[in-house]
């Protein structure tokens, strides 16, 4: 196996986590930053710390996405796949960063896994791909959706009485350790996503087998790419989130925050799952907003992110199809 091919795959690979990091460094902080609960800057230091933190949680889903996806490739023609997925991935969330567009990089990864295998003549893992990534990206936004409105529901019961300026000023500090839960639960699904790669990456150069326990280098790098990203900041899905779907107070951010850390924390430890982060925080925002009267939430601009989400497997399946066409025909 060429030494090459595998350092410029593990490196696109850091690069991909790099860009997953500022396209969705919005997820974790878009509700503090829009309620003032944190400054930007204050926020996406928090969020690159927390991301750090969460990426040493756990490895289940590090294992779905390296074993359960596509059969594993061999030799350089495995590589040059991998590479191409990778490549896929990353156009895909420049082009919806550049949009402001909140896709999920995660499935902008199957999605690109999915269409490089076809592409190289491997075979998908056809009730991997069902089980683990499309009814996880169904279900997880209608739970998101769900339990945000009912979240905010009790908390609407819960403080009747209160003093409403009061309320915000508590929830308003409440929102750092909600934000702060929201970037861990972000570290710990998004950063196990590349190290599942890099994985695969070393058992096809053969240096892996399945079973071996993460390399702790590979923990590290995939962790700091991670946060650098995050820390990087991205702005224009930012506004996306915080602002064009609904005006929300700290009392709705906090909702919205709780109910997507939750949510992430349970499919990663229990289900072993990799949703999206993005679907996750953009449904529990769209939920919560729904109890302050359902015409609140400007579902215009809600329905173009839904359609955003169902065009980023194929769309970025595509590209990686087309990838590794372009590959194969000049190196491989």
């Amino acid at each position: 196996m060429d030494t090459f091919a595998l350092i410029v795959t593990v490196a696109v690979a850091l690069f991909f986590t790099y860009t997953n990091g500022f396209h969705d460094s919005a997820n974790a902080i878009a509700t503090s930053v829009s309620t003032r609960a944190l400054t930007p800057r204050a926020a996406l230091a928090m969020a690159a710390v927390m991301n750090l933190a969460g990426a040493f949680l756990g490895s289940g889903v590090a294992k779905t996405v390296s074993e359960g996806l596509i059969e594993t490739p061999h030799g350089s023609r495995g590589m040059g796949i991998l590479f191409a997925a990778l490549v896929g991935a990353i156009v895909w969330n420049l082009v919806t960063w550049y949009f402001g567009l909140p896709s999920s990089s995660s499935h902008a990864l199957f999605g690109g896994m999915v269409g490089a295998a076809l592409a190289g003549g491997i075979d998908v893992l056809w009730d991997g791909v069902l089980d683990k990534i499309v009814i996880p990206m169904f279900l997880s936004p209608f739970v998101g959706l769900v339990v945000g409105y009912l979240v905010m529901t009790a908390i609407m019961w819960l403080f009747r009485r209160s003093n409403p300026h009061k309320a915000k000023r508590g929830f308003r500090i409440a929102q750092t350790v909600s934000a702060a839960a929201m970037a861990l639960g972000h570290g710990l699904q998004d950063a196990q996503k590349t190290m599942g790669v890099v994985v695969l990456a070393l058992v096809i150069s053969g240096h892996e087998t399945f079973g071996d326990p993460i390399p702790v280098w590979v923990k590290i790098v995939c962790a700091v790419m991670l946060s650098l990203g995050t820390y990087a900041g991205g702005w224009r899905i930012m506004r996306t989130l915080g602002r064009k779907i609904i005006e929300l107070d700290p009392p709705q951010g906090f909702a919205a925050e709780a109910t997507g850390a939750s949510i992430m924390f349970t499919t990663a430890f229990i289900f072993k799952a990799p949703i999206s982060t993005t679907h996750v925080i953009t449904s529990a925002i769209m939920g919560v907003g729904a109890t302050k009267r359902v015409n609140a939430v400007r579902w215009g601009v809600a329905k173009n992110i839904v359609l955003g989400w169902f065009i980023t497997m194929p769309a970025a399946a595509l590209v990686s199809a087309a990838a590794f066409g372009l590959l194969n025909l000049t190196v491989l």
